[in-house]
């Protein structure tokens, strides 16, 4: 996001943390904001309505109440107008915003439900599923297939056995991808949980299962290295013969046998 985004993102999302901890029910606010996003990305005339800068703060609130007022809670239209009241460097970029506080409404549910561990690790261990499933991912990805189907599918597949608010997200993500594989999206709303609660990622690739001793060693360094408590996501990896690879956002710490051999082999070579 462009400056003037940035700023009026982290205004809107002092706003939800306000509202959603007064909300009963969080995650209802969430699956609102996704449907407005929806609607936005699919209405361009409206979307640039909604961001256009020279019309004033308050025409922009009313567009909002004129278009989802009777169609959502007023919860959720009263926090839509108070977005399209900021300043916005392009359309596209408040739609960007809208979502991420649709994310940041259903993180918030998971949190006082005392799910979001569990969000994290299954957001995370499904799209590890997607990644390695060729026709799940398909089936999932392919816009010819009716929401509604996707809908049934994901039901069958992880209703009872992962989180509502995991469903939630997972489902979302596949609906609508808006540009985003659906990899992508699960990631990207696994790095908000973790934002949230000002945790960092760390996705830990390992030849073994780490035992608990050695998670809490690593999460310990981590935490020491980067100055956050760290969320580690383990991959059981064939191609770590050894040791570990972990990744930090852009960051890749390698430290595993493979990438040894392959520095060794390359400084032969020379």
């Amino acid at each position: 996001m462009r400056g003037a985004s940035r700023a009026s993102l982290a205004e809107a999302s002092e706003r939800l943390a306000a509202v959603a901890a007064e909300s009963p029910d969080p995650a209802r606010l969430g699956e609102e904001l996704f449907a407005a996003a929806h609607v936005l990305d699919s209405e361009a005339a409206l979307r640039r309505g909604l961001a256009d800068a020279t019309r004033p703060p308050e025409a922009r609130a009313a567009l909002v109440t004129a278009v989802f007022g009777g169609k959502i809670s007023d919860v959720a239209v009263s926090l839509l107008a108070d977005v399209a009241r900021l300043h916005w460097s392009l359309p596209g970029e408040m739609v960007d915003a809208i979502e991420e506080l649709a994310v940041m409404a259903i993180v918030t549910a998971a949190d006082r439900a005392g799910h979001l561990d569990d969000l994290e690790d299954e957001v995370f261990r499904f799209s590890r599923i997607v990644a390695s499933q060729p026709g799940l991912r398909i089936a999932l990805s392919n816009r010819f297939v009716a929401p509604e189907g996707k809908r049934e599918l994901l039901n069958s597949l992880l209703a009872g056995k992962v989180t509502d608010e995991t469903l939630l997200l997972v489902t979302q993500a596949a609906l609508y991808s808006r540009g985003r594989s659906l990899d992508a999206s699960l990631e990207e709303y696994a790095r908000l949980a973790a934002e949230q609660r000002q945790q960092v990622v760390a996705e830990v690739h390992v030849a073994i299962e780490l035992t608990g001793e050695q998670r809490s060693r690593l999460d310990t360094a981590l935490s020491a290295a980067y100055g956050h408590r760290v969320h580690l996501n383990v991959v059981l990896d064939p191609e770590v013969i050894g040791g570990m690879s972990v990744r930090v956002g852009g960051e890749l710490i390698d430290g595993s046998i493979a990438s040894r051999l392959a520095e060794l082999r390359r400084r032969l070579a020379g």
